[in-house]
């Protein structure tokens, strides 16, 4: 979830004939980013699009080819059962890759492109835990950046843990992911030694 510090952001487009994309931000607390999705990606044929986040946090640079796009179209049909708009689609897909900043990942996240192999994945994952697709769709609200987590070296480790070292099983542990579910990608222990990885830190748990 997006913190009020949250910096202004520009997304900048060059294909030719530059046109620019100011993201607006919603009046709830939430400060969330929403896109306009057929801006995002225009319809024309492009060899490329070049893809600039200007914000106070970090300048990064993608340039997004064809396949590309065309891997992002296939990731939004992933959600296509969530009945989520194409600016949530976007919106999640964004913070999750890298492509939109999200205080979570910090200054860690690299911009890329999602695959829909490894989303599917994901969800087949949380699925097999017993979550419906009405608990998904809280998750993914709360925690959207769990489709950008890995899904063999955070995902299933976490679980482990919270089966192994804590007896959290089946209904106590559906619970716990809908109440907490950034648990998912948390990567660290810090055991009160502060490593800067505070949003991904067990401490919190």
């Amino acid at each position: 979830m997006l913190g009020s510090s949250l910096p202004s952001t520009l997304f900048t487009f060059d294909s030719g004939t530059q046109s620019r994309l100011s993201p607006d931000l919603e009046s709830n607390s939430s400060n969330s980013i929403s896109f306009n999705a057929k801006r995002l990606f225009p319809a024309k044929n492009l060899a490329f699009t070049k893809w600039r986040t200007h914000s106070a946090a970090r300048t990064p640079e993608t340039v997004l080819t064809e396949e590309d796009m065309k891997k992002w179209e296939a990731c939004r049909q992933v959600f296509s059962r969530f009945e989520f708009t194409k600016e949530e689609e976007d919106k999640i897909l964004g913070k999750a890759f890298g492509l939109v900043h999200s205080p979570y990942w910090g200054e860690e996240r690299e911009v890329a492109v999602p695959e829909q192999e490894d989303i599917n994945a994901i969800f087949d994952y949380l699925t097999g835990l017993g979550l419906s697709d009405d608990d998904l769709i809280k998750i993914l609200k709360k925690f959207p950046e769990v489709v950008g987590c890995s899904l063999e070296n955070e995902l299933k480790t976490n679980i482990q843990i919270l089966e192994k070292q804590w007896s959290i099983k089946g209904k106590s542990l559906k619970n716990l992911l809908l109440r907490n579910p950034k648990v998912l990608g948390y990567i660290i222990d810090c055991k009160g030694d502060c490593k800067a990885l505070c949003t991904r830190c067990w401490v919190r748990f």
